[in-house]
Order: structure tokens, then C-alpha cells, then sequence
């Protein structure tokens, strides 16, 4: 409620004495006229531009209205032909100040969290109307009605505290303006209202009315937001974000007043008032309005219409309408009025349980620049580097890569400037007008948002304060225009300041504030070099006398600190660079040229590169930009070199060559490092000390077009209009490769599923794929005619489909690296469609292909295998709003288990079919007012991801009735696609640049599809299967967070293993004696059980209903295994052995699921590369004579295969590099060597070896090599296939005496062409296993070396004495080339930790920071290097634990 002397209302121009301008204040053309209209006096405020024209209240913007009422009116009249813009800023109860504006001027709905624009338009009603123009020669005057507390809740979902400040702009009229708690009804009378429950505008607030006239012949009322959107009367905790989200709660009653039905028609979020036409009836019918009938989603489609209108199927959540003569409706892009009209409109839901708010949070962006590559600064303490990004303002920490993000920005970022003390960052947009903001550098939250004076903004300079900025630009008129603005008191609260304003016909490249007279500058461009004075509140300035340079086009300028920071004016030095080569020294004081230098390229004799850089007369090298220190200058040129001089230019001290020519230089404030960028898309900086250049980031420089992810490597592929395909680490965002093609432009791109390669399709029709180990071109086939607008291959990456825009399809077969054409098929898909990553979509299991063709109105789904046309849809229905048949723009499928497929149409729908029958299931209409180009839907069937123009827009598709998208800016130009990490945990945008998004909603384990799972396959030699026991409980977890210090606690239960023998331990042979190993190489030995089930008195089997006792939790980890943990990092996966129970656990609830069916122990585990498939091998039991080895289906926990390998215990599993084959070895007892094909899971190749073998593993670069240790031997594997059939070529190696004795025990790939070798004794040996010998070792541990992992340049190695320890290899690979006399001083430990028991399996990341490790305690520990700690995980007894029930063993 307002306060007592605000209520009932409050006459605002009387309260603030306008008349007098004591506190109001008003600039420009104001003047009181009177209005014959309303017979009285007005304000006119008129002008041809409207910032330097308004009223403003109050008078300074250091104070505040103070005004509580809810409603706002606005008494107000445009003039004809004119633009106009009211502002208001509302403050918030958190004190959060919001500008919301007004204006015909604005082209469409924006929002920010400090902004709101709607465009208010008023305009005659005409069959083609623009919703943007200028006010129509009849406007008439208008009651705007503003609900101040509906506008910040809809839109911000913040409560409305006051309204701070006004500011009317030209051109317009205005009468008054008044602030209410009451809703007052401007058309109703006092004889009228008595018998109707609403409130007369007061007299004082009314418009003349003429006896015999109606109120709306004369007038127009504008209420905003309807009052049918029902809000709460706080903020609710997951609101939707505007403008497509809006509340909605009841419809409206019905005012009973005399209006006109009219068709439906779409709203959106801002008010656009509609005038008839000259040639409109005045008379209408008294109909009462209807209500429009609500129509879920979940429906099918009918083709009837509705009896009372046109018929409309689940329209986005717009607002109804109030009943009056013109109305208003709130929700989309723009909100339309009409005269005599309410608009009923289908509502779809709540906002009530809508996604977490918000469901993607930006982590990582990969682009530098966009509209130049010139803005890139250091922060005052050296630590990061803040450049532009497009519309994103990144900061980077250079040491760590780690970035933090400044949104906001609708428009690529032109300039940007950081304080002295990182305070404040001042940043401005190009598209004029141009539109600056004022940031928190800190916390990152935008203090301040205004328009430039300048039509468009170049360049930015703060003081070192923060107390003055000044910006250089263009004039409409394109006239150069300097303006000096005041921010001291944006950090208090305060606003930004115009002190000054100047014009100039002198070019200027480049502007800066002097750091030791804040009111002093420079400017530098072409002919002129000028100072500048800011005193009076204006702005001078000075030509400094050049001499014969007055010709020179200058291109950057930076003045010369002193050494101990506390420079003299009268000391200081101004250096400008220009393009023919010269460098001026200027003393500012005198304003003269002290010195002039000019850059020379020197080049030996027959020599393509500069040798030598002097200074003298001839042709120069063009300089783009300098930076000073006090000791040296760091010069940038357009030869693509980077230079650091001494300040006397005598000679070079250092130089980096870049890709492309040097655009920006800029040195650090402790000297120490020279950030420089280039226009080819680099950002980088030079450690002088170490003398080696660090790249930051790199970027396309034009448009994405697709993209593509690889999930084994983490790697990402983009395609561009730039011609190049990039490669790029997905956990570093750096790039890795960079294929560029001069002549054939780049199209789609898509990864083989399991193979190191990727391919791509070009402009000339041709397919290419690339090896990513080799870095070249494999494979090129061209059966197109035209462009590929389409690429895409089966999960299982045996076939690959590839369309043009001919509307050819091809069929690739990928099942060997010398892919090769399958069919060509002729007008199939679309012709002259654009290419899109969502042209062509494969079901997820593989057998459905679906793309648009023949025609744009048809989808067609064939099978993948035989492509057989399997359904044809026809979508092509009538689009009202354009005359045209609709047609399809992208298709993609949903999971398997759902059988939907989703299509996207140029009438903004997005379509759910039937795979199979092609029945509409659902439609999603106005997702977007332009075509989708991609979309997709996560593999849970919660999210669907559409790119929506220069927005990304996720919706919830899970509930049937949506409450409509969450929606996310950041892009300057539209995206082209989007996609879900392979672990659905992130997702990828690209556009203008790749952003990389975090999914913020957490996995739900319970989430299911309607269909029976898969069944339970089986290889030759299976055994039956209990599908029911190898049915997982839960879905894991797909990311795994970082463990707390102290682990949670777990419950278990006791539960015996459900099937696969009685449980009771084999003893015939307990006597015999054994052969003995280390403690780091010995074979598995399965855990003794002291008691067999049923051994106890008063036990009884369990009911045939299904058991007493189900299995809740485990609680231990079989420490006597080996391998028998996997961590995947990047899926989240993590799953370790409890006796005969694979355990699959999420580490962040500690849920488990408990994948049974192991009749013995289990030894190891092995994880597939594409972490789809886990198999788990076991040993022995009283009720089998060959041991198990099940091969599990990951994302269902369903056993697919049951193999019996072996007589004895496997003792290792691994997966091959394209997972196509698995080898198992056998213990010391077997010996036994074994290769199973994975697509049957048959016996390939099996051999018996002379001696024990302790390790196994398959070259990572080579599918046909593996590699065995044991006794004093490696044993080199080479594979060779002769059609189905597989050999073995064996190559022995024996260890070199100077390793010592003993027996190699562990093994591991470093980087090609090392394998690294661990020993009994704890020698860790390298071998080049091109040459098949060993040339480095070193002693790495007191024990024996059980355990060897590297990745990078890091080798972790885990000893019987319990030591993890993490050694530095980054320098072996240089070491190989001295062959057998290669020292180990280059190999250091940067880590160590002393766990509880020897290492006997371990998994890191990539970078080898974080990991999960085993011993044989029985315990599972998180490491993390970086913080030199080890975190107990799980816990379990070395030995079994009895029990004095009598009813046997604690059960694992």
C-alpha cells in the first residue's frame, strides 16, 4: 500500500511543482501549450532527438520520487509523425534499480536484469502494418496504465518497492502523471459504476468528455500487464524467463460493456496500440466476450475448427485481455491492441514446477573478438586478461584458463576500458544507437545502463580512478565526436554523467586519459596527433606540431610511466605508431616531436623472413599497435611479429612471430608479460622471462555453421564459414587442429563413434575423412553434385549417410578405416535446403534415418540398414499468418524407448510424431518467431533444445502441458546449432562462437521410458542368463562432484547373493601349495568364506513370491582384486567389486545399484573407450569348472553377454582402442592369452604363454598391437586379419641387465611411440616399442611397482608400500633419441602420497589432477594433487568378520 498522503492517488506534477523547475528539471524544447482537446494546459516536449529533450523528475538523479503506488498513469498524447521514450526507473525491495521503457522506437521486447524495453506503438489499423513506426497523424490522446508490481514480477520475478525517477522524451504531450494503489476504469462514469464492482477514474485524472460522445471515440486507454495475468504477490522461487514464461491464473471476467468479437490473434510483451482506419465502422455489437478453449499439448491433432473461431493448438502462455474499448495483451515479442476486441488465447500452464531457474549456466566460451580484435586488456594485477567475445565479456585467469562472464549485451561489444583499482569496467555495443554499460568488475553486475550520446562507439579510456570515462565515436551525421562522462557516483548509486561533449573533423584511431592528470587526454589518428583538456564542462584540444609526419596515418599512442609511479606532468612522454613504420616520442609538455624512429624488415639474401629490424628511411613495416612499460615497448605489426624494444629503440629484445597480423599489444603492469591479439581470431601473451608465448584463445572468424562431439577424447569439431574445421579440447577449450581448405568450404562435420577419425562434407559435394592421430586426410569420396547439407553416422559407427543440396542421399559403409560407398540415391532428401546439423537424424539405437525430402513438406524415415522407406509424413498444412504451406527445417529423434521424432517447421512449430506410424503425439507451437535451424532432446527425454534466432531456448518436455521455454542470450547472430554433451551434463551452442553451458538440473535415477528393455544377449558357449538379478536398480549418476573431506555415512544390509551356487567355499584344494608372488604382481586370490548358506538352524528358503530380504546397500570394496575399479570423469560413471557384485555407485547420493550374477569372486573389471559396456571377470566356484566373464550393458545394467574364458582366474581384461575386440589373460595357473570378438563376443585367437604374465595392454594408437610383461620379458603382440580370421605375431624382448633384477610386474602407453614398465623391485623402465628397446630407467619406489598410469605428460605410479606417487615425463619423448644413454634427471616426482595398502587399481581425469584409487585395505580413496590430498571413499574389511549368530559369513 502507498502511504497515507499517496492514497488515494497522487497528482505528480502538482506535488513536484513542475511549473517551477525547482525539483523537476527539463533540457530542450519544453514548453506549456494548451490542448484544444482537453481544453487546458500541456507540456510539449518536442525535438529530433529525444534524450536531449524531456522532463525529468525529479531533478538530480542522486535523489528519488519515493513513490509506493502500485499504478502508474500517464496522461499523455504523441505528436503525429514523431517518435517518443519514457523512462522510469523502479527500484526494487532489494534496492535493485530497473529501467523499464517505452518507446516506438524499439523494434522488439528486450530484457536484461537492470532493463526492460517494450515497444509502445500506436498505429491505424491497415491490412500490412509495421509494429515499429513512427506515432500516426490521428494519435490521440491516451491513458497509459502501468502496474508497476506486475511488470517486475512477469518479467524479473523481483518485488516492486518505488518508482525512483521519470523521464519523459520528445515528441509528445503530456498532461499529468499519477501513482494509485486503486485500478481506476477511465471509461465508466459515476452514474455507471454504482451497480459494477470497479473504480471511476477520478475527476481530477478523467479526459472531456462531450455529452452524446463515447468515451472511446475520443480516447485510449492502454492497461499493461493485462490485470488477467494473476501473478502472486511475491516472487516465486523458479519463475520463467520473459518473455515467453508469464504467469497466467484464471481468465478475466467480463466487463458488461458493449465490444466486438474478433478472431484470435497472437500476443506478445510489450503494448502496441492500435487506431482504426478512416474508413472504420464506429458501430459494434453487443456480444459478450468468449472464452477461448484451452487445448493440451499432449493432444493429437484435429483438423477441425473451432465453432467460434479459427481453431489454434497449445499457444505459448500469452496473456488474455482485458474488456475494453482497446485492449492490451502482455507475453511474447510485442503485445497488440484492438479496438473493440478481446483476444481470448489458449493458455498451457503454470510456471508451478517449471525447470530449475535457470537449467543452463554458461561455463566456457571458444571465440575471441567479433567486431574487432582490438579490445584486450590486462586486469591492474596481471592475474587475468578481459577481452570481448562477440556479445560476452570474458575475463580470463591466465594461469589457471579458468573464465568468468559479463552478459548482457544484445550486440557485438565495440569498446571496452577497466578502472585503475578493477572497479569498474565500462563497456560499449555496435549497433547503433549505442548502448553502454557500467559494471561491477567484482561481483560482475551491471551498475548502470545508458545510451551513448554517439551514434556509434570506437573507443573507451578510464581515468586511473574511475572517476572519469571518455568514449570516441560517430555522430549520426558520421561526424567524429568525443564525450567525457562522470562515474564517481555509479558505485554509490548514483547514474553516469555527461560532462562534456565535443565535435571534431580530425580523424581519431585512438584515445586515452593520461594516468597522471585525470583531466588531460590524447588522441591520435590520421594527420593529427591532439591533447585534450577537460575544464568547465568543456573540451579542448591542441595539434602537436609534427613536422614532415603530419601526413602519417597514426594508428595507437600509450604514454611512458615513470619507474616509481609517481611521474611529473612536465616528465611525461607520449610514443604513437603509425602504418608506414614510425614511432614518434612526443614530449606532452612542449607538445613537440622529441624523436622519430621508423621500423625497416632487413632480410638476408635469399632469405623469406626478416633477420633484422633498424630504424632509418625506406619502406617501414605498418604498426597497428604499442604498449609501454618503463623499461621497454612492446610493438605490434601487421608482418605478424610482436617486438619488445628498449625505450631507446637501439635494438630487439624479443620477438614472436603470430599466424596473422598483430592487431593489439598490450604489457602487463608488473612488465612482465606482453599480451598481444591478432585479426586472424589469436589471443596470446609473451613471458619475457621465460621467454615463451602462452595462446589463450582462438577463434573462427566468421560464423559456425555445425558442430560435432567425440565423447572418448572429449573433443569437439566446428565447421565454419571461415573455410576451417577445428578440433578442440572440450576440458581445456583449447584448439588442437586446424584444417583449413582454400578452395572447398566446409559444410557438416560428424565424429566416427569409436575410431580416431572424423568426417566432413564441402560446398563441391565431396566427403572426406580425417584422422585425428595422423592429422591428414584419409579418405575423399564424391558421389555428390552439390553442397552436403547433411552428415551423420550410427551410434555403433558401422554406416554413415550424407545428403546434398542436389537431394542426393549416400550410405557409407565405416566398418573399416577405407570406408567406402554402400548407395546413392537421387531425389531423396530436400534439394536447394540449407545445410543444418539437424538435416539428417539417426535413432538413437541405430536402425531409423528420418530427413526432409522429397519435398520441404514431407519427412521420411527409412531404415538405416536397407534404406527403406518406412514412413512418409506430410506436415504441409495452410500457415494463416503467411498464405503458405508450412514445411519442415530440421528433424531429430528422441530415446529409443520413446520412438518419438521431433520436427521443427517454418510456421514456428515444432511437431512430435510417431516413428513408427507417423501419428502426431504432440505439437509445440510459436517456439520461436523465425525457423529453428537444430534441435534436440536429451537422452532422459527431460529437456528439449532448440536454437531460437540469437537466443537458445529450452523447454520442458517431460510435462505434457509446458509452461513454456527458459530462454538464454549471449549470442550476437543466430545460432545455427546446438547439442548435448555426450553426457548430457553439458550443452553446446554455436553461432557466432561455440558457448559451452552446464546442466544445472540434476540426473533423475528413476527416470523411465515406456517399452521392455532389451533383451539379454548371448555369445556361442553362453550360459542361461537371470535377467531379473542383472537388472540394475538405479541409473548412475552421469557427473561425479568432488568428495567432501569426511565421507558420508553408509548403511547396508547382509543379503546373499541371489543366485549362482550355494556360497560355500571350495576346499579340496586349500592344501595344496601355491605359487607365490609380490605383493604388487600376484594373481587374484579369491576371499574365504568361513560358513555355507542354510548352515544354521531355524533358516528356511524364501517364499516363491520373491524373498524377505532385498538388497539395499554394500558397504566394502574387494581389496584383493586387481583393476577392479573404473571411474569415467567425463560420464560420471564410477563402479568398483564387492566380492561377486559389481557395485555401480553415484558418489554424489551414494545410490547404488548391484549388478549380481558372478557365481565366484570377482577379479577385475574393464570399461569400454565409448564407456558403453563393462565387463567383469571372476574365478572358479564349487558349481563351475571355467570362470566367468559377463559383458554388461552400462546405461540399463543388463547383462548382455556370458562368456566362459578360461579354467582358472582372469587375471586382466582390456578393451582394444575401437572397442572391436577384448583380450583376457589368464593367471599364473592358466597362462592363457585370449582375444573375443565384441560384436559376438566370440573366441577370435587364443594361445598358451611359456611363463606367467602379470599385465596386458592394448596400443592406444594402434588396434593391432598389444603388449604383455612378465618374467624378465616384453612381449610384443601384433595382430593381422585375413578376412574373419586373426593371428598372432609375437616379438620377445628381454629386460636389460641395468634395469636390475626382478620381473616386470605393470604397464602403461605413454606418448607415442613409450611404453612405460613397471617392476617388482620398483624400477620403472621406457621403452621405444618402435625400436623394441629399453633406454631410461629410474628407481621409483622401495616396492613393487603394481600399477603405472599416464596421461599428458604425467605418469602416476602405485607401489606394494602403499606410495601413490606422481612423476613429471614430459621430457622423456626427447630423451628416446639418446638411446641406452639416457639419464633420468629429466624425470622428477612432483607428488607423493602413503595410502593404507598397496595400489592395486586406480582411475584419473585426463589431466591426472583428481582420481579414485584402491588398495588392498579394502579402501577406495579420492586423490586430488592439486590440493595433496587423499579422501577415504569407501571402507571394508581386509578379512572376513564372523558372526555369533550362527548364520554365516558377512556377505559381500
Amino acid at each position: 500500500m502507498a502511504r497515507a498522503w499517496q492514497h488515494p492517488f497522487l497528482n505528480v506534477f502538482r506535488h513536484f511543482r513542475v511549473d517551477e523547475w525547482k525539483r523537476s528539471a527539463k533540457q530542450g524544447d519544453v514548453a506549456v501549450v494548451t490542448d484544444k482537446t482537453l481544453k487546458g494546459a500541456v507540456y510539449r516536449i518536442r525535438g529530433s532527438v529525444s534524450a536531449a529533450n524531456y522532463i525529468q523528475l525529479p531533478k538530480s538523479s542522486t535523489q528519488s520520487l519515493g513513490l509506493t503506488g502500485r499504478y502508474l498513469y500517464v496522461l499523455f498524447r504523441p505528436l503525429p509523425s514523431k517518435h517518443f521514450v519514457i523512462h522510469l526507473d523502479v527500484s526494487s525491495k532489494d534496492n535493485q534499480v530497473i529501467r523499464v521503457s517505452f518507446s516506438n522506437l524499439f523494434k522488439e521486447f528486450k530484457s536484461t536484469a537492470t532493463w526492460l524495453q517494450f515497444p509502445l506503438v500506436l498505429e491505424a489499423r491497415t491490412p500490412q502494418r509495421d509494429l515499429v513506426g513512427l506515432a500516426p497523424s490521428g494519435a490521440r490522446w491516451t491513458c497509459l496504465q502501468l502496474d508497476l508490481q506486475d511488470v517486475l514480477l512477469v518479467y524479473l520475478n523481483r518485488c516492486y518497492g518505488h518508482l525512483k525517477s521519470i523521464r519523459l522524451c520528445a515528441s509528445l504531450l503530456v498532461r499529468n502523471l499519477y501513482t494509485s494503489d486503486l485500478c481506476f476504469e477511465p471509461a465508466i462514469s459515476g452514474a455507471q459504476w454504482a451497480k459494477l464492482p470497479v473504480t471511476p477514474m477520478p475527476r481530477e485524472m478523467a479526459f472531456p468528455v462531450p455529452k452524446g460522445e463515447s468515451w472511446h471515440d475520443r480516447y485510449i486507454h492502454v492497461r499493461f500487464p493485462s490485470e488477467s495475468l494473476k501473478v502472486p504477490s511475491k516472487p516465486i522461487e523458479k519463475s520463467c524467463s520473459p518473455p515467453e514464461a508469464v504467469l497466467l491464473g484464471p481468465g478475466p471476467q467480463p466487463l458488461p460493456c458493449p465490444v466486438a468479437s474478433s478472431k484470435p490473434v497472437r500476443f506478445s510483451v510489450s503494448p502496441v496500440v492500435q487506431t482504426p482506419s478512416p474508413t472504420a465502422q464506429s458501430g459494434r455489437a453487443a456480444l459478450a466476450p468468449r472464452p477461448f478453449p484451452e487445448v493440451s499439448l499432449s493432444q493429437e491433432r484435429s483438423d477441425a475448427s473451432n465453432a467460434d473461431g479459427p481453431g489454434f493448438h497449445s499457444l505459448e502462455p500469452w496473456a488474455q485481455l482485458e474488456a475494453s474499448d482497446i485492449h492490451t495483451a502482455a507475453a511474447g515479442t510485442h503485445v497488440l491492441t484492438h479496438e473493440s476486441a478481446e483476444v481470448p488465447v489458449a493458455r498451457t500452464g503454470s510456471c508451478e514446477g517449471f525447470l530449475p531457474d535457470p537449467v543452463l549456466r554458461l561455463k566456457g566460451v571458444i571465440g575471441f573478438g567479433g567486431h574487432g580484435t582490438r579490445q584486450a586488456l590486462w586486469t591492474p594485477d596481471g592475474a587475468a586478461v578481459v577481452y570481448p567475445c562477440h556479445a560476452v565479456i570474458v575475463v580470463l585467469l591466465v594461469d589457471t584458463g579458468e573464465q568468468r562472464f559479463f552478459l548482457g549485451h544484445t550486440d557485438k561489444v565495440s569498446a571496452l576500458a577497466l578502472d585503475g583499482s578493477s572497479s569498474l569496467l565500462a563497456s560499449a555495443q555496435a549497433r547503433a544507437p549505442s548502448v553502454m554499460r557500467l559494471w561491477d568488475f567484482q561481483t560482475g553486475r551491471c551498475l548502470c545502463l545508458f545510451r551513448s550520446p554517439m551514434h556509434v562507439v570506437c573507443s573507451l579510456s578510464f581515468s586511473d580512478s574511475g572517476a572519469l570515462l571518455c568514449g570516441v565515436g560517430k555522430d549520426h551525421h558520421g561526424r567524429t565526436m568525443v564525450v567525457a562522462w562522470g562515474t564517481g557516483q555509479v558505485g554509490l548509486g548514483g547514474e553516469v554523467v555527461v560532462l562534456a561533449k565535443a565535435h571534431t573533423d580530425f580523424d581519431v584511431q585512438a584515445f586515452r586519459v593520461t594516468f597522471f592528470d585525470e583531466t588531460r587526454m590524447a588522441s591520435c589518428g590520421q594527420g593529427s596527433v591532439r591533447l585534450w583538456r577537460l575544464r568547465g564542462g568543456v573540451l579542448r584540444s591542441c595539434p602537436v606540431d609534427l613536422g614532415e609526419h603530419h601526413a602519417l596515418q597514426f594508428t595507437d599512442l600509450a604514454f611512458k610511466q615513470a619507474r616509481d609511479g609517481c611521474p611529473e606532468p612536465s616528465a611525461a612522454m607520449l610514443f604513437v605508431c603509425s602504418r608506414s613504420g614510425h614511432i614518434l616520442e612526443i614530449d606532452c609538455q612542449r607538445m613537440v616531436v622529441r624523436h622519430a624512429r621508423r621500423l625497416l624488415p632487413t632480410r638476408t639474401p635469399g632469405g623469406p623472413h626478416p633477420q633484422k629490424q633498424t630504424f632509418s628511411s625506406g619502406p617501414g613495416i605498418a604498426i597497428s599497435s604499442l604498449s609501454v612499460s618503463p623499461a621497454m615497448c612492446a610493438v605490434g605489426s601487421e608482418d605478424g611479429f610482436l617486438r619488445l624494444w628498449p625505450l631507446d629503440f637501439s635494438s630487439v629484445l624479443l620477438e614472436a612471430e603470430h599466424e596473422g597480423p598483430v592487431s593489439s599489444v598490450c604489457v602487463s603492469p608488473d612488465g612482465l608479460r606482453v599480451l598481444s591479439a591478432t585479426s586472424s581470431g589469436h589471443l596470446g601473451f609473451l613471458d619475457t622471462l621465460s621467454r615463451v608465448y602462452h595462446m589463450l584463445a582462438r577463434s573462427h572468424t566468421a560464423p559456425v555453421l555445425a558442430l560435432a562431439m567425440e565423447q572418448r577424447r572429449g573433443q569437439l569439431a566446428t565447421v565454419s564459414q571461415d573455410r576451417t574445421v577445428r578440433i578442440w579440447d572440450l576440458a581445456t577449450l583449447q584448439q588442437l587442429y586446424d584444417f583449413t581448405s582454400s578452395e572447398d568450404a566446409p559444410c557438416a562435420v560428424t565424429f566416427h563413434p569409436t575410431r580416431p577419425t572424423f568426417f566432413c562434407g564441402f560446398s563441391s559435394g565431396a566427403v572426406r575423412s580425417f584422422s585425428l592421430e595422423a592429422a591428414e586426410v584419409l579418405v575423399e569420396h564424391t558421389c555428390h553434385r552439390g553442397a552436403v547439407t547433411g552428415l551423420t553416422a550410427t551410434p555403433d559407427g558401422r554406416l554413415l549417410f550424407s545428403s546434398c543440396s542436389q537431394g542426393s542421399l549416400a550410405q557409407y559403409s565405416c566398418a573399416d578405416p577405407q570406408w567406402h560407398v554402400l548407395r546413392v540415391a537421387a531425389d531423396m532428401v530436400c534439394p536447394d535446403a540449407p545445410a543444418s546439423p539437424s538435416a539428417l537424424a539417426v535413432s538413437r539405437d541405430g536402425r531409423l534415418l528420418a530427413f526432409v525430402g522429397p519435398s520441404r513438406c514431407t519427412v521420411t524415415v527409412m531404415g538405416s540398414a536397407s534404406l527403406d522407406e518406412l514412413l512418409r509424413v506430410d506436415i504441409g498444412t495452410l500457415d494463416l499468418a503467411s498464405s503458405r504451406l508450412d514445411s519442415a527445417m530440421a528433424v531429430c529423434f528422441g530415446p529409443a524407448a520413446l520412438g518419438h521424432l521431433l520436427v521443427s517447421t517454418s510456421s514456428n512449430r515444432v511437431v512430435v510424431l510417431d516413428a513408427v506410424s507417423g501419428r502426431i503425439i504432440r505439437e509445440l507451437p510459436g517456439v520461436h518467431p523465425e525457423p529453428c535451424p537444430s534441435l534436440t532432446l536429451s537422452e532422459d527425454a527431460r529437456f528439449l533444445l532448440i536454437a531460437a534466432g540469437r537466443t537458445i531456448k529450452v523447454w520442458d518436455y517431460a510435462t505434457q502441458a509446458s509452461p513454456g521455454p527458459q530462454v538464454y542470450i549471449g549470442h550476437s547472430e543466430p545460432v545455427q546449432a546446438v547439442a548435448f554433451s555426450p553426457d548430457q551434463q553439458q550443452v553446446l551452442s554455436a553461432g557466432d562462437a561455440v558457448f559451452l553451458w552446464d546442466v544445472l538440473a540434476p540426473t533423475e535415477s528413476d527416470q523411465s521410458f515406456p517399452g521392455a528393455p532389451p533383451a539379454c544377449k548371448t555369445g556361442p558357449g553362453a550360459g542361461p542368463l537371470e535377467d531379473a538379478a542383472s537388472r540394475a536398480s538405479e541409473l548412475p549418476r552421469q557427473q561425479v562432484p568432488k568428495p567432501c573431506q569426511a565421507s558420508p555415512p553408509r548403511l547396508g544390509v547382509c543379503a546373499r547373493p541371489p543366485e549362482g551356487g550355494d556360497g560355500a567355499r571350495d576346499t579340496r584344494n586349500s592344501g595344496a601349495p601355491r605359487t607365490t608372488y609380490l605383493a604388487s604382481c600376484k594373481a587374484f586370490t579369491p576371499a574365504r568364506v568361513s560358513c555355507s548358506p542354510h548352515s544354521a538352524k531355524g533358516t528356511c528358503p524364501p517364499p516363491a513370491s520373491g524373498g524377505w530380504l532385498r538388497l539395499k546397500a554394500v558397504v566394502g570394496y574387494s581389496g584383493n582384486g586387481r583393476a577392479n575399479m573404473v571411474w569415467r570423469p567425463d560420464t560420471g560413471f564410477f563402479a568398483y567389486t564387492c566380492g561377486r557384485l559389481v557395485v555401480v555407485e553415484d558418489l554424489h547420493s551414494g545410490a547404488q545399484q548391484h549388478w549380481s550374477g558372478h557365481s565366484a569372486e570377482i577379479s577385475t573389471l574393464a570399461l569400454s573407450h565409448s564407456a558403453q559396456v563393462l565387463a567383469s571377470a571372476s574365478g572358479r566356484s564349487s558349481t563351475t569348472a571355467h570362470c566367468q566373464i559377463r559383458v554388461w550393458d552400462v546405461s540399463g545394467g543388463l547383462c548382455q553377454h556370458l562368456i566362459f574364458p578360461h579354467s582358472t582366474t582372469v587375471l586382466a581384461l582390456a578393451f582394444s582402442p575401437d572397442d572391436r575386440l577384448l583380450v583376457t589373460l589368464g593367471d599364473h595357473d592358466g597362462r592363457t592369452l585370449a582375444l573375443w570378438g565384441t560384436a559376438t563376443y566370440d573366441l577370435v585367437s587364443s594361445t598358451r604363454l611359456p611363463e606367467p604374465v602379470h599385465g596386458v595392454a592394448f596400443n592406444p594408437w594402434d588396434a593391432g598391437e598389444l603388449t604383455c610383461v612378465g618374467q624378465g620379458t616384453v612381449t610384443f603382440w601384433l595382430l593381422q586379419q585375413r578376412g574373419a580370421d586373426i593371428s598372432l605375431q609375437v616379438r620377445r624382448e628381454p629386460v636389460p641387465e641395468a634395469v636390475g633384477a626382478g620381473e616386470l610386474t605393470s604397464l602403461c602407453y605413454g606418448a607415442p611411440p613409450l611404453l612405460y614398465c613397471g617392476t617388482s623391485s620398483g624400477q620403472v623402465c621406457v621403452w621405444d616399442t618402435r625400436a623394441g628397446r629399453c633406454f631410461l630407467s629410474w628407481e621409483a619406489d622401495d616396492g613393487g611397482i603394481g600399477l603405472l598410469l599416464f596421461s599428458g605428460s604425467r605418469l602416476v605410479s602405485g607401489s606394494s608400500t602403499g606410495r601413490l606417487r606422481l612423476w613429471a615425463v614430459g621430457a622423456v619423448s626427447e630423451l628416446r633419441c639418446k638411446g641406452s644413454g639416457a639419464r633420468s634427471s629429466s624425470v622428477f616426482m612432483e607428488h607423493e602420497l602413503v595410502l593404507d595398502g598397496a595400489v592395486v587399481s586406480a582411475s584419473f581425469d585426463d589431466s591426472v589432477d583428481m582420481g579414485v584409487v584402491g588398495t588392498t585395505a579394502g579402501t577406495l580413496w579420492f586423490v586430488s594433487w592439486a590440493e595433496g590430498t587423499s579422501t577415504r571413499l569407501i571402507s571394508g574389511h581386509r578379512s572376513k568378520k564372523s558372526h555369533q549368530s550362527g548364520r554365516g559369513g558377512s556377505c559381500l
